[in-house]
Formats: structure tokens, C-alpha cells, sequence
């Protein structure tokens, strides 16, 4: 999917800069991704590509996310940060690494180290004991800072809600709203917590799978299991997991044409 968001941005791109018609075919597109890519002496695709990284990663749309989840620079020495800020981003891990080398916020040493992780193993270490039959989709790992989130992703993904819960006054995550809404859980735990406070909240782990291409809201309050109509907290988001577009007319395409007959 974010080999079709840069293609789209791309080509965007060209349009809006008035470029002469031209034509890529699938091996340009997939060379192109995103730091390997030689022009040669076709400029055209030089500002079309720096179309799309400004249109899909401008500076003020990773500030908006660093503020969110409160990471800084130095957080991205970390290779699952790197990744679920690709994700939030709606880009490729590897694309996020050469863009935040043009911004200069990590050396170009650097983003060569975060690369040598893959994204599978990132995606494995998240999982823990589950495994996936495979690993073409993504893992997302959702906290309360993802609060009134759009979360766009793909019919595959695999989600890991880590959320404070404060048992301690009788109130738990109300996972029965997750299987309501279709998901599946693959794994429910508490994590153990280091601390010599008494009392302090944990933290409520979940692993879960989404019904295919599950779109809509999906809402979790933290509440005392014998009274859910007082919250101390909610989890919202919106979720579209329709994934890429397949092969022929868009789905909207689709919808219209069928709307129009």
C-alpha cells in the first residue's frame, strides 16, 4: 500500500509541476523505492519524487505525530520506532529512513543501521509467541496517545494495544468491545511492572485480528465489570483496513458506477 500512496503522490506530482507525459512500467516504479533510484538525466522524475516526499512526509506532519506520541530525535535510533512512525505516516520503513536523513534529524550511517532491521523481525518481536501465517501485513502497536486516530491500514495487519489500566480501583479494559466488533483475540495478558510503589496502574496488553477489511469505529472504555456505564477512560479510532486497491477501477470507481445504475 505504500508503494501505491508514493506512485499516486508521484504522479500527482507531474501533473501539478505540468510535466510532459511519460510513462513508468512496473520495474521503474519498484526502483524508484525509495533511495536506489538513478534518473540519469530525466529531471522530471528527480521533482516528481520530491513531490511525493514532501506531499506524504512534510516536516509539520512529523512534528504532529512526534508530539502525539512524544518522541524526539533521538528516539530514532530506535529501528520499532522508526516503524510505527512509517506506519502512522502511511509510507515505507525504508522511505522514512532516507526522508528523515533529508531533513537531517539522523546521519546517513544511521539510517544504513536502521535498515539492516527488517521490518519481519520488528513485526516478530511486537507478536512475542504469536506467528502469523505470514507477515505480509503490518503490526501496528496502539497505545491511548493514538486517541481519535485514523488508522489506515491493510486487511492483514495485527494489532497490539498496550493501555494503562488501574485495576487497583476495580476498573479493567472492556476487551468483550474488541470481539463485538469482529476481532479476534490472539492474546490477553497483564505486564509485569517493576516498581516499589503499591497500588500503581499496569498495563493491559492485547494482541488482536481484525475482521477483513473492517472499516469503521471501534471503541474500548476502561471501566468496573459491574458497571459499564461509567468510564475513567476510552480508547477511540477510526479504522480502515480495506487495504490497496486491487487490480482494474478503484473501489470508488466501483461504487460509483454501481450508485449510477
Amino acid at each position: 500500500m505504500s508503494i501505491q500512496r508514493f506512485t499516486a503522490a508521484h504522479e500527482l506530482g507531474h501533473c501539478l509541476l505540468n510535466h510532459q507525459p511519460s510513462l513508468d512500467d512496473e520495474a521503474s516504479i519498484l526502483r524508484r523505492m525509495p533511495a536506489n533510484f538513478d534518473p540519469g538525466h530525466d529531471y522530471q522524475e528527480v521533482e516528481a519524487d520530491a513531490f511525493a516526499v514532501a506531499f506524504l512526509m512534510p516536516k509539520w506532519l512529523l512534528a504532529l505525530h512526534m508530539r502525539r506520541q512524544n518522541w524526539t530525535v533521538p528516539d530514532f535510533r530506535r529501528a520499532n520506532v522508526i516503524y510505527q512512525f512509517s506506519l502512522r505516516l502511511g509510507v515505507s520503513y525504508e522511505a522514512l529512513c532516507w526522508t528523515l536523513v533529508r531533513y537531517r534529524m539522523i546521519a546517513a550511517k544511521q539510517a544504513r543501521e536502521l535498515l539492516q532491521t527488517k521490518p519481519k523481525a520488528l513485526k516478530e518481536a511486537l507478536l512475542a509467541d504469536h506467528r502469523p501465517t505470514n507477515y505480509r501485513g503490518d503490526v501496528w502497536l496502539l497505545t491511548e496517545r493514538d486517541a481519535g486516530a485514523l488508522i489506515d491500514g491493510s486487511r492483514n495487519d495485527l494489532f497490539v494495544l498496550k493501555l494503562t489500566e488501574h485495576s487497583n480501583g476495580g476498573y479493567l479494559w472492556n476487551i468483550h468491545q474488541l470481539q463485538e466488533s469482529g476481532f479476534a483475540i490472539v492474546s490477553n495478558e497483564i505486564e509485569a511492572i517493576e516498581t516499589d510503589s503499591v497500588g500503581d496502574p499496569g498495563i493491559r496488553r492485547v494482541t488482536a485480528m481484525p475482521p477483513e477489511e473492517y472499516r469503521g469505529r471501534l471503541v474500548l472504555d476502561e471501566t468496573r465489570p459491574w458497571d459499564h456505564n461509567q468510564s475513567f477512560s476510552r480508547l477511540e479510532l477510526d479504522l480502515d483496513l480495506t487495504g490497496p486497491e486491487g487490480e482494474g477501477l478503484s473501489r470508488a470507481e466501483r461504487r460509483r458506477l454501481l450508485e449510477a445504475a
